[in-house]
């Protein structure tokens, strides 16, 4: 049986590491900082931040890009996602794509409905 060789480099190429012990604790500490940046951001809101950027804060924006990035480096190391072919990674990646595009479809149109309805009395509004 070959024996598998490893890609042992993060940030395509930018760091790389002796072993996949090395490179397992390197992305350890990449998401231990990211998320201490996100606890940090969520407990002092600062209020450059809370100014508004298509629809949203610009401080929920910034949650959701180091999540998508954390989400990204734990799928692509821990769940060895850059092991795999070219074409499971993209079947895996417009998947997901697709389902959360669906996702922003139906809570659009379920919150539009739901303006429509308050808006217009329909419901008394005693919560």
């Amino acid at each position: 049986m070959a024996e598998h060789v490893h890609n042992l480099e993060i940030f395509r190429g930018l760091i790389k590491f002796k072993s996949i012990t090395q490179k397992i604790w390197g992305v350890l500490v990449l998401l231990t900082i990211v998320t201490t940046v996100e606890v940090a951001l969520g407990i002092s809101k600062p209020e450059a931040l809370l100014s508004n950027f298509f629809g949203m804060k610009i401080l929920n924006w910034i949650f959701i890009i180091l999540t998508l990035v954390k989400a990204y480096y734990i799928t692509w190391d821990f769940m060895h996602m850059r092991d795999e072919t070219k074409a499971l990674r993209r079947m895996v990646v417009w998947t997901v794509i697709f389902l959360i595009c669906y996702l922003l479809f139906i809570l659009l149109q379920e919150g539009g409905y739901v303006f429509d309805v308050y808006s217009n009395g329909y419901i008394k509004r005693d919560f």
